[in-house]
């Protein structure tokens, strides 16, 4: 019996909500989450809509007798196409923005504006800015994209809640990293009180040792039909993976780091938790651990967590710095999205001219090990995460592959909670309530598991060639990096 079929009546209705919802986007994880939230909480399906551009799957809606309206939200008719659909009534409306293209932070500023509930699992811009040769390679970083988001709230304090970035990840994976971070401490013999305030969890990751993060990720969906030439293959968003593949390699950079990388550059503004590559993240690659394909490489794609973790786990005195983790993604997509970013950057980064979502029935096995690594403390390094596997995700959940069930049902944790805690203002994953949104979460992330390794990035080196490594700290991230 899987977990979800374990789970009573009470527990599979975790909220309800009367007032008016509308979901901006309709794609894979669109798709996805639907099921989920009709079947988790209730909700007016008379003030339910979604908007999407784009009609190919409408007839889901259709079937549900749900309101469907065909528009793309820009940044001159966002309000008036919002405004009515959420001031309906009764109470407070809810934006559910699972799209592309949407600025978060100005569709943030409106919810302020018409007390409504936001959530998002990726904090985004208007069209253009990822390509806009006229603004610095700070300016369109995921960085530079956050700070946008913390610059609203810093001027609208409090009021109705909205979350931030909270998908699998950027979202679920930075409510592992304290349940990982609790892992290690108990395991090495720590005593400790579990941490209450940002402070005090800053506090246990610097006496646990952690060094630094890794988002540590393999995908390994198969595809029954090979990729085609001239293809571009993913098992989520083709033009999310593209726009952050494009954008500089991003990086919280840690104070135990002693080699500011030849081609990495702080920013003038913000947090200072971060820095930057002047390379994309799809053409570079570090060198990471997930359990089943051991030791791997990856790629170092920005994600808002890899800041955002670093920073959260940040500890000052005096205004000083003292500790903060390295923290960044490691990314091993399936093999037709290898193929694919191969293929793209061989054509000096020019997206293929046709792309495809791979969906549940065209996947033959594979599993998404997604989760955390954390390293330099006296065990080494842990990885803990979901290992879902396509399999089991037909049993839990339709319209998704392993991939898109991770995402989903971290949207679904972060609408529970914001439901649960109406009014927090806007945050961070970072900020939820994270033994809540796993309790969610969990029925639909397969085997969640920790695995101690003694691997390290010097494992196996120098081997056949020379190379320059710090033997004095495996972790350092020059060793990380490929070069």
């Amino acid at each position: 019996m899987n977990a979800l079929a374990r789970m009573t009546e009470s527990q599979l209705l975790h909220a309800d909500f009367a007032g008016p919802i509308v979901m901006i986007g309709f794609g894979s994880i669109g798709r996805g989450f639907l099921p989920l939230l009709e079947r988790h909480v209730g909700f007016d399906r008379t003030k339910f809509v979604v908007i999407d551009p784009i009609d190919t799957d409408r007839a889901l809606l259709d079937a549900r007798g749900l309101r469907f309206e065909k528009v793309a939200i820009t940044r001159d008719n966002y309000r008036q196409v919002l405004t009515p659909l959420l001031t309906g009534g009764p109470g407070r409306g809810m934006i559910i923005n699972l799209s592309v293209d949407t600025s978060s932070a100005d569709l943030m500023d409106f919810c302020k504006d018409i007390d409504a509930f936001y959530i998002d699992t990726v904090c985004e811009p208007w069209p253009g800015l990822y390509t806009n040769t006229k603004v610095s390679i700070s300016e369109r970083s995921n960085y530079a994209l956050r700070e946008g988001v913390l610059d609203v709230r810093r001027r609208r304090p409090g009021g109705v809640s909205a979350v931030s970035c909270c998908g699998a990840n950027p979202g679920m994976v930075s409510w592992m990293v304290k349940q990982a971070l609790l892992d290690i401490a108990r395991d090495t013999g720590m005593t400790f009180t579990e941490p209450t305030t940002r402070e005090e969890w800053a506090k246990l990751m610097q006496r646990a040792g952690v060094k630094g993060i890794h988002i540590a990720e393999r995908d390994t969906q198969r595809a029954r039909e090979p990729k085609p030439r001239g293809v571009f293959v993913n098992t989520w968003s083709v033009e999310g993976f593209v726009s952050e593949g494009l954008q500089p390699a991003e990086l919280g950079w840690g104070t135990h780091e002693k080699h500011m990388p030849a081609h990495g550059h702080r920013h003038n503004f913000g947090c200072d938790a971060a820095i930057y590559l002047t390379r994309p993240g799809a053409g570079t690659r570090v060198r990471s651990w997930t359990p089943t394909a051991q030791a791997q490489h990856g790629f170092l794609v920005t994600h808002n967590e890899a800041i955002s973790i670093a920073d959260y786990f940040t500890l000052r005195e005096g205004g000083k710095v003292v500790h903060r983790p390295t923290c960044h993604y490691a990314y091993h997509p399936c093999d037709d999205a290898v193929l694919s970013l191969h293929e793209m950057a061989g054509a000096a980064w020019q997206r293929q001219p046709a792309w495809k979502i791979l969906d549940e029935h065209e996947i033959i096995d594979g599993i998404d090990e997604l989760g955390v690594l954390l390293y330099g403390h006296a065990k080494n390094a842990y990885w803990y995460g979901s290992q879902l596997s396509i399999e089991e995700t037909r049993k839990l959940a339709p319209y998704q592959n392993a991939t898109g069930l991770q995402v989903t049902s971290a949207v679904l944790a972060g609408v529970v909670w914001m439901l649960e805690n109406p009014d927090r203002g806007i945050v961070e994953a970072d900020e939820l309530d994270f033994r809540r949104c796993l309790e969610i979460q969990r029925p639909y992330l397969g085997p969640v598991k920790g695995y101690y390794t003694d691997w390290t990035p010097l494992t196996g080196r120098p081997g056949l060639f020379p190379e320059d490594l710090d033997t004095s700290d495996p972790w350092q991230f020059k060793n990380v990096l490929v070069a």
